[in-house]
């Protein structure tokens, strides 16, 4: 009852980010790269371990990025484009791009299994392995000659992904979360994504979890933030448990939890903002959890920050995490459940 979880990515270290300076410029061999990586979800697993969550998540360490070359680069079939812009303030016309040119195809598939079988030997908490949906992770891919629109590069991706989820469920990982940022933003075909959703997940052996936001690059939203055009139909997703951020937007849309409930899933609430650099109070943590519980009861609720912290300084994050665990722990003892 009332869970703390993560959504996946946690904060990079200072030694971290100039390590990555360092593999991506050649200047480590493959055992310091594996060194180096396994000591960064050491500490991602340390820091959440430390703050006292529930749920926690080999912080995405390996993924030297939401896309980059940790997804894209295990792929075939595609040709790498300039961004669209290269100068002035971070955003997301600044992302990689990439051009189909074959068919997509991965044939040693996409790393997650090897980032959960290490985790799993390094934690006795319960691991979420986060994974970007076909959808979002289609959206840098311009369709050019092979498919006719993203739809259809998102179907190729949910075999692709269906095949890698099975492959971590059958080696023992029981919470696989998708994350899918680009239903929210786009929110025209709300139907066709969960008929996209449920054919990612098809056969897959394990609590599933999906993470509904509106972007997160460089702190940045990249929508309209409602999530209102999603609904009913997202309810038909075939999911245990839906994510929605609430924190950064002053807890807007809160009622839709209600809904999330009804159709018998679990909400995970956003409660903590990772676009802002204040560090929430454990009372206004808990008063944001005591909004939600006025529309879903504690046995269905988790509490989440909005989004990964990948984009937040590691101070910031650290105490982040630490304000949402002391929330948590204020309302479980006015509901006698600490």
């Amino acid at each position: 009852m009332l869970q703390t979880s993560v959504i996946g990515s946690y904060a990079w270290p200072s030694w971290f980010i100039t390590a990555v300076e360092a593999i991506r410029a050649g200047e480590y061999g493959p055992k310091d790269v594996q060194e180096t990586l396994d000591d960064a979800v050491d500490l991602a697993i340390r820091d959440q371990e430390e703050a006292g969550l529930d749920v926690i998540s080999d912080g995405e360490m390996r993924r030297l990025g939401f896309f980059t070359a940790d997804f894209y680069g295990r792929l075939q079939g595609l040709e790498a484009l300039p961004p669209l812009r290269q100068l002035g303030p971070g955003g997301h016309d600044q992302r990689e791009r990439y051009s189909a040119r074959t068919r997509i195809e991965a044939p040693d598939g996409l790393g997650l299994l090897d980032e959960f079988m290490y985790a799993h030997t390094r934690t006795s908490h319960q691991l979420k392995v986060p994974c970007p949906g076909p959808y979002t992770l289609a959206g840098r891919i311009m369709s050019g000659p092979v498919y006719a629109d993203r739809m259809a590069v998102a179907r190729e991706f949910a075999g692709i992904i269906n095949r890698e989820l099975k492959a971590v469920a059958t080696n023992g990982a029981t919470f696989i979360q998708l994350d899918e940022p680009s239903y929210a933003v786009h929110k025209h075909s709300p139907a066709a994504f969960v008929e996209l959703f449920n054919r990612t997940v098809r056969g897959v052996n394990a609590r599933i979890g999906l993470h509904l936001c509106f972007g997160n690059y460089v702190g940045r939203p990249v929508a309209h933030r409602t999530y209102a055009p999603l609904f009913p139909h997202i309810l038909d997703a075939h999911a245990h448990e839906i994510h929605l951020e609430m924190a950064n937007r002053e807890m807007a849309e809160v009622h839709l939890a209600a809904e999330v409930a009804c159709s018998g899933k679990t909400v995970a609430a956003g409660v903590i903002d990772v676009k802002n650099y204040y560090i929430e109070s454990a009372a206004l943590v808990a008063d944001r959890i005591r909004t939600v519980l006025q529309h879903v009861g504690p046995e269905q609720l988790v509490l989440a920050p909005d989004c990964g912290l990948s984009q937040t300084a590691r101070w910031a994050a650290r105490a982040k995490l630490k304000a949402l665990v002391a929330g948590t722990h204020i309302v479980r003892q006015e509901l006698g459940v600490a």
